[in-house]
């Protein structure tokens, strides 16, 4: 099988909370830790490389912060053991009444048709259960650990 263009995961989800809010929450390990990964070993600066770890599969990755733009938008290239490395941007748009859509976008798969393929919808599926956990912690203090419990 060959595919006309690699395939990208893409998904989106409207947080009930302001857009200053989320996007903290996505960039400050004390935050993002309880929706995500187990621990981080900094947060996220612009240039720097940080490594995330989801200790209950012990595995981590290795994030490169390409951009940081407040409130708005971040770029990351993250890679970990026998995965090559994946462009990952996270942009957060404010919306009335304090709401904020945070969308996700993961491309830059490798490897033959089929496993970029199923690398792209294990991502659309990872991001969607990091998505919505993050809505659950952000609007009601509920740490849903889907992360943790998917397996």
């Amino acid at each position: 099988m060959k595919l006309e263009t690699r395939p990208v995961a893409k998904t989106g989800l409207r947080i009930r909370r302001p857009v200053a809010e989320v996007y903290e929450a996505f960039v400050n390990p004390d935050i993002i830790t309880k929706f995500w990964f187990s621990r981080s070993s900094g947060p996220l600066e612009e240039g720097k490389t940080v490594q995330w770890y989801w200790d209950m599969y012990n595995i981590s990755a290795d994030v490169v912060v390409k951009s940081l733009v407040p409130n708005e938008r971040v770029v990351l290239e993250w890679s970990s053991e026998n995965v090559a490395p994946t462009s990952i941007e996270w942009t957060f748009e404010s919306r009335p009444d304090d709401h904020t859509f945070v969308t996700i976008v993961n491309e830059g798969f490798s490897g033959n048709a089929d496993e970029m393929v199923a690398a792209a919808l294990d991502s659309v599926t990872g991001f969607t259960l990091v998505i919505a956990a993050a809505k659950a912690f952000l609007e009601h203090g509920v740490e849903l650990n889907v992360v943790a419990d998917k397996i």
